[in-house]
């Protein structure tokens, strides 16, 4: 199976620790995105080849592990990576490169019937895709690739081109571009021709479909351009994703029977409450509005939500508080430490409200209390439902350090809807926090709501990436609006579809699917843990 991903601007490290993972996959994928500035040297770069100090570069610079010299990449160019098996042969990685630059050949041929650009192709002696305008080679795509084999045995590629449509080219003037000297570097519009980078894109990701696997699955990221219109932005940023939200479901109309929660305020509930209240502990249970929490109290369980309750980011979905965070508590990890132990928990979540006003996006305050924990109450099972960290590599390495049990960080919805439902998130960003904790050896779990709009291949498709980066746990519901300011519910999901949802997901690869309509990123999270677990490996790391 090729899976085709379009990710929009997504940063080199990211981009880097995905394809990683999915080096491990079953199925064949095709990313395409954009970086921001970034430059790149490949194993054959030489230092005199930057032409100023590295200190003085308005970009990042970044070790590649792919073949080629040094490169730059900024937002106008196409990236293309192929992650894709091989024959297990010496010269499958020419082969290899000879298909990527094919398509770029087509595509730049089918941009410009016309013939505008002259010749377009290769360069005897030369990697890449030529303009040939006036008989004169410029370059206007970089090829640089590699080829290794995976755990399973098979040989798998990595990396693959970049195509110039209408980036600043000032940027290569800071270098000597793939280490040619005497020969320019050229965009496609600086060669004369009008055309954007989505057009470019798209074609490219058909022509690579076409030689490297055959018609495959598309997901792509909205990135749709900001309106003016006076309408809420979460409604716009919904209706440019392809929702209308003037059809969705009324906030007070009737729900559906299996959407109907009774209220059981025993004393295990009322006794957990009082607890909370007495260590001053904020649970998400509470400030999300989850539909299980009468069920998960009364049977002692909780998930304790840290770092405060107000939260950097406004999503489209979400009931908690969006003022300006207050500082962090330096007493609340012993808190939450202490009502694990009174409460005899074995199995705990902690949760946290994304804390982008933080150096460490929070990561610090987290494994505290996972630490806290493990000190007051060492048999407990702790699981961390984390934010992206802003795809920082660094801070997600204190909570790792930390060694909880489950890593879980929520996609929450498919690519299209990612910017409609949480603006400061991304879907790329969110595969790449799973991917680098899979990678670390973690347990990994996400999950995601449905009834925002997004189709049924849709969620399969975000199972099959969860899947190819590692993930073991997902979990699937319904998406219930907290209030008439969050977005609209489009649909109810039939109990009948989350049970073809759980054994897609699973047929996919996933360890364990919990998917209902009541389902939530914690419910029945100590069963997932044991399924997704074999019972001869210790899950304390």
């Amino acid at each position: 199976m090729l899976r085709r991903r379009h990710l929009g601007r997504i940063s080199f490290a990211e981009a880097n620790d995905l394809q990683r993972a999915l080096l491990q996959s079953r199925d064949d994928y095709v990313l395409l995105f954009e970086h921001p500035p970034t430059y790149t040297r490949g194993i054959r770069t030489q230092e005199e080849h930057f032409l100023i100090p590295l200190a003085e570069l308005k970009a990042v610079v970044i070790d590649a592990d792919r073949g080629g010299d040094v490169t730059y990449h900024a937002p106008g160019q196409v990236v293309a990576w192929a992650i894709v098996t091989v024959a297990d042969d010496p010269s499958a990685g020419k082969t290899h490169v000879a298909h990527l630059e094919d398509a770029v050949i087509a595509t730049v041929k089918g941009v410009d019937p016309e013939g505008h650009l002259g010749e377009v192709g290769r360069l005897e002696g030369y990697p890449g895709v030529w303009a040939h305008l006036e008989s004169r080679p410029s370059k206007i795509a970089a090829v640089g690739v590699r080829t290794e084999r995976n755990e399973s045995g098979n040989r798998r590629t990595l990396h693959g081109v970049a195509l110039n449509v209408d980036i600043d080219l000032t940027g290569f003037a800071a270098i000597v571009p793939c280490g040619i000297p005497d020969k320019p570097v050229a965009s496609l519009t600086s060669l004369g021709l009008d055309v954007s980078s989505l057009e470019v894109e798209e074609r490219l990701g058909e022509e690579l479909e076409t030689r490297l696997g055959g018609p495959g699955t598309v997901a792509r990221v909205d990135r749709s351009a900001s309106s003016t219109s006076s309408e809420r932005p979460l409604l716009r940023r919904l209706r440019k994703a392809g929702v209308d939200p003037d059809a969705g479901i009324a906030l007070r109309s009737r729900k559906p029977e299996w959407l109907r929660i009774e209220a059981h305020m025993g004393g295990e509930y009322q006794s957990l409450r009082t607890l909370t209240q007495d260590l001053r502990l904020v649970t998400v249970c509470e400030e999300a509005g989850c539909p299980n929490i009468f069920e998960c109290w009364e049977s002692g369980t909780a998930t304790f939500m840290v770092n405060g309750e107000r939260c950097t980011r406004a999503c489209g979905f979400c009931l908690i508080d969006t003022r300006k965070p207050m500082p962090l508590d330096p007493t609340e990890p012993e808190r939450v430490a202490e009502a694990v132990v009174r409460l005899k928990l074995s199995h705990a979540v902690i949760t946290c409200v994304a804390r982008d006003d933080l150096d460490d996006g929070g990561a610090g305050g987290i494994a505290r209390t996972v630490l806290a924990i493990r000190e007051r109450s060492p048999q407990t099972n702790v699981e961390v439902l984390i934010s992206d960290l802003r795809g920082d590599a660094d801070s997600l390495q204190i909570i790792l350090e930390a060694s909880p049990d489950v890593v879980n960080h929520n996609i929450e919805t498919v690519a299209r809807l990612q910017r409609a439902v949480r603006p400061s998130a991304g879907y790329a960003r969110s595969l790449t926090v799973l991917a680098r904790s899979a990678a670390a050896g973690f347990t990994t779990k996400s999950g995601m709501m449905v009834g925002l709009g997004e189709r049924p291949e849709e969620v399969e498709e975000t199972l099959a990436d969860l899947a190819a980066v590692g993930v073991s746990i997902a979990t699937i519901g319904q998406y219930l609006r907290p209030t008439e300011r969050h977005l609209p519910v489009s649909r109810w999901w039939e109990p009948a579809e989350f049970d073809e949802l759980a054994t897609k997901g699973m047929a996919l690869g996933l360890k364990h699917v919990q998917a209902s309509p009541l389902t939530r990123s914690s419910y029945h999270a100590k069963e997932a843990l044991s399924d997704a677990t074999p019972v001869s490996s210790p899950t304390r790391r």
